[in-house]
Parts: C-alpha cells; structure tokens; sequence
C-alpha cells in the first residue's frame, strides 16, 4: 500500500531479496512503474475498495491469503491501513512513524489483541552493523558515564514537499516525525528513556532542541533546508549531511544505510520483527516535540539552531 511513494522501492526490493511475491499493490497514483523492475505479475490497483476486492477473492477464491501487508501511505493513515491488515487476517509492516500519536498506538495494541497477527514497525536503524556495535559498546561500559551527543541530519527537499502531505503537520507530524523518528528511536534505544526535552527551535523546514536521557544529553537539529547544508557538501554536490557524534567522536554509518530494508524484512521473516512496544517511546517524544513550547536558545543548545539564514546561508 503506497506503491508510488518515496519509500515503496525499498520495500520491492526487500519482498525481491528475501525471495518472497508481490501478489497485489495499490496507490491513487498511478505512476507505479518502477515494480516492472521486481513483480511485473502484481496486480495493481488505483482504487482502495478494488484492492480490498481483490484481497478477498484472493483468500476465498483462489485460497491463496496474503501473509503480509506492506504500508508506505502517508503517514496519517497508517493507523486505518494497519487496521485493514489485520481485519485481513496478515502481518502488517508499517513504515515510520507507526502513528502520529501515542494514544493511536496505545489502541492499535488493543487491535492487534483481537487478532493472531502481528504489527511490525520499521526501525531500520536498530539492524545496522554500526549501531549495534555502538549499543553493545554502551552496555559494557561504564553505566554511571552520562555520554555527550551531536546528532545533525540534514536532508533537502525542493518545493514539491510543501504541496505534498508531508508538508502539512496534521498528515506528516512535521520534521520530527518525517526526518527524525529513526533517530529519536535509535539513541532511546541505546541510551535510555527520555527524562527531559527542551526545544529551541521548531519550524516547517527546521527543529533543534536538547535531550536528556538516562546516559546521554543530545544536542539535535534536523532540517529539509539545502540552505543549511555546510559548504563542503554542497561543493560535493551532495543534498545530505547526516552526522553523529559521542563524546566528540565521529559515529560512521553511512555505508549499508540503503540495505537496511532487507534486513528488516529478514528480522520480521524469522519472527523478530519490531513491534507496536518498540516504538512507543520515540513517538511519544515526537509528538512531545512538535507540540512543546519553543525556549530561548540558550548555551546548550546545538550551534546550528542559531544560525540565521536571512542574513547568510550558512557557515563555511
């Protein structure tokens, strides 16, 4: 479902390398070409109640159930279409984030208590080698060390995102949960629960604020603006800059970022996928994020918060 978005190719490549089929996709959109390139048989569908049609002549007709359904729609319907899964009678795997707010995924657990299926949530993140060599790394210390953390991702988006869903905050949940989730996910997962938040800076284009977690305080920004991008990366001609650093050392995980979705569908394959518990914590703090009061922007705060770009486009 959303096999015309961003992320849909991904999600074809997995089912592909994990030797699995496409039996049905659906999307408003109709440009789906790209699935010539893995299920050229997949039966595609513009409209939702053919697609449902299709998924039950499926199971009644030919006796052939799906097993999964795979969610890359916009992210203020994933809730109704892991719903749909489940009503479905399959495994649902459903993109970021889950829901928009906490208490959706608190009924989607009751939900999902109804039926013998399960919800299994992407966090890609948490599968790649860097990372869990990086959480490992953490348990085996010191659990008294409160570690300092910068965590910088800046990915560019022209004009079409602001006329897109994932420009309005009632249907994307803004930058946080658009651009920011994963990590939010990935340093909760490492580091420990929330314990504090401070905002500093929360725009349509830019976020920045401080976390304090049970072993870190993480300085973030998160920001679609090309105008943010550090000079050396623009001369590269990259669109992209994503950094992490602990303890003013540099974390490298930018090799196998794109090989993270057939992993996650191998996790979820075996039985161990992510599921609706997993994820609660960063969607908590994302939707905490978006709707806390923004502060003065003090010291602490990540030196790209301040930066003003009316005045110049940033610094060298």
């Amino acid at each position: 479902m959303g096999a015309a978005g961003f992320v849909a190719p991904r999600h074809l490549k997995a089912i592909k390398e994990t030797s699995n089929q496409l039996l049905a996709a659906y999307d408003p959109n109709d440009s789906v070409g790209i699935i010539d390139s893995y299920f050229p048989k997949a039966h595609f569908f513009t409209e939702f109640e053919r697609f449902d049609r299709h998924l039950e002549k499926l199971k009644l007709d030919k006796q052939q159930p799906i097993d999964y359904v795979s969610i890359c729609t916009p992210n203020y319907l994933h809730d109704a279409h892991v719903r749909f899964a489940l009503r479905n009678g399959a495994d649902a795997i459903c993109e970021k984030p889950l829901v928009l707010n906490p208490w959706n995924a608190e009924a989607l657990l009751k939900v999902q208590e109804t039926y013998s299926n399960k919800v299994n949530t992407v966090l890609q993140l948490r599968l790649h080698p860097s990372i869990i060599a990086l959480k490992n790394k953490i348990e085996s210390g010191s659990q008294n060390k409160i570690h300092d953390i910068d965590l910088t991702y800046i990915t560019s988006r022209g004009n079409w995102y602001y006329a897109s869903w994932k420009g309005a905050l009632e249907k994307s949940g803004g930058i946080c949960s658009n651009i920011g989730i994963h990590f939010f996910d990935m340093l909760i997962w490492i580091f420990g629960k929330v314990e504090k938040s401070t905002v500093h800076l929360m725009e349509h284009d830019r976020a920045s604020g401080v976390l304090q977690l049970e072993k870190a305080n993480v300085r973030w920004f998160l920001s679609i603006n090309a105008d943010m991008l550090p000079e050396y990366i623009v001369e590269k001609e990259q669109r992209t800059f994503r950094t992490i650093t602990i303890n003013n050392e540099a974390l490298e995980f930018s090799a196998g970022f794109t090989d993270l979705h057939t992993e996650t569908y191998k996790n979820i394959i075996a039985g161990n996928g992510f599921g609706i518990e997993e994820t609660m914590k960063s969607l908590e703090l994302a939707y905490n994020l978006r709707n806390a009061k923004v502060q003065t922007i003090s010291t602490d705060a990540h030196p790209f918060a301040s930066v003003n770009l009316a005045k110049h486009p940033f610094m060298k």
